[in-house]
């Protein structure tokens, strides 16, 4: 049997981070079946739970992509030069 603890990451064009919650799954490699919860032990559980609480978790960051770098730099030269435009000349 094998238990597996998953977290996935939510990625889009400006930014990457990890979900908020932990996926679990629990395989038997004898049957190749998983086995849901509604069938599990005592044993199962307390193994579970003492599992559970050592697995890892991604701190929650917030990841940007360099897409996001250039359309910010795009917008303050913009604003700047709107600024400089709409300023009048003394």
């Amino acid at each position: 049997m094998e238990f597996t603890f998953t977290q996935s990451e939510k990625e889009t064009l400006f930014f990457k981070k990890p979900a908020t919650e932990i996926d679990n799954r629990l395989y038997c490699h004898t049957c190749k079946n998983d086995i849901y919860p509604v069938s599990w032990t005592e044993d199962i559980e307390r193994v579970f739970d003492y599992n559970k609480k050592i697995a890892e978790t991604n701190k929650q960051y917030l990841k940007v992509k360099p897409l996001f770098y250039i359309l910010v730099i795009a917008a303050i030269v913009l604003i700047a030069a709107v600024v400089y435009l709409l300023i009048p000349t003394i």
